[in-house]
């Protein structure tokens, strides 16, 4: 098998689906020639089914779909978006990947009901009107209705994944709106005081909200990712 140069996985969030990390996903596959993969987290995507799913079963999704593209590109990146950030930290600490993207990386608890007014914030923001917004469409009806039992999940994760930033040594940008309602700023500076990497940048995008890729800063975004994981500096 001809093994392709580079490959980016890009994980979502909590009580989302790859929808959250699409517009990022698109840029670089305009302008790279990467093997890019989104992929869809167990009990996630269209259809919010998260009875019965554990945290354990969202590692395992995510290691598979990692192992598939390391046993295809000799170059891994991987991106993670709120709890996606936090299983992308599992990642970086247990496989040997390249270099590590957080974006609103959710180590401090998601409160998923305030997902609703992020959205609003987005709209108001001149993103797109109510009824054809992806992210209200997307979340309207699902946010009300994810259990208990997954937002315990969820803090699971979190609290397991905690522990392993000390030992993250691979290069990573950490990425965070200041408006971000639903995982605080302070979660941003926790991440880039306790991973262990050397070389490591926290950008702060002061216009945006949680969902950073459809923020008004995501052009920005979207170069400093690019750059990111194409330069070889110090950061």
């Amino acid at each position: 098998m001809v093994m392709a140069m580079i490959g980016c996985l890009c994980i979502h969030g909590f009580t989302g689906s790859p929808g959250e990390v699409a517009p990022l996903a698109e840029y670089l596959r305009k302008r790279t020639d990467w093997m890019i993969k989104t992929p869809t987290l167990p009990g996630h995507g269209q259809r919010l089914q998260l009875k019965g799913i554990t945290y354990d079963q969202w590692f395992r999704s995510a290691e598979e779909e990692l192992q598939a593209l390391m046993e295809r590109c000799e170059t891994v990146y991987v991106v993670g978006f709120s709890m996606g950030g936090v299983i992308a930290v599992y990642l970086a600490e247990k496989y040997k990947i390249d270099k590590l993207v957080l974006l609103s990386a959710a180590f401090y608890y998601v409160n998923p009901r305030q997902l609703i007014k992020d959205i609003h914030e987005i709209i108001r923001d001149g993103w797109r009107s109510f009824r054809e917004n992806p992210l209200f469409i997307r979340y309207k009806n699902k946010i009300f209705a994810t259990p208990l039992t997954a937002i315990l999940e969820f803090r699971k994760l979190v609290n397991e994944v905690r522990p392993l930033l000390p030992r993250v040594r691979v290069p990573a940008l950490i990425v965070q709106g200041e408006k971000d309602g639903i995982v605080p700023p302070k979660s941003a500076r926790y991440l880039y005081e306790q991973i262990g990497s050397e070389k490591k940048k926290l950008l702060f995008l002061p216009d945006s909200y949680h969902h950073v890729c459809y923020g008004p800063d995501r052009h920005i975004l979207f170069m400093e990712v690019e750059n990111f994981l194409l330069e070889n500096g110090d950061y």
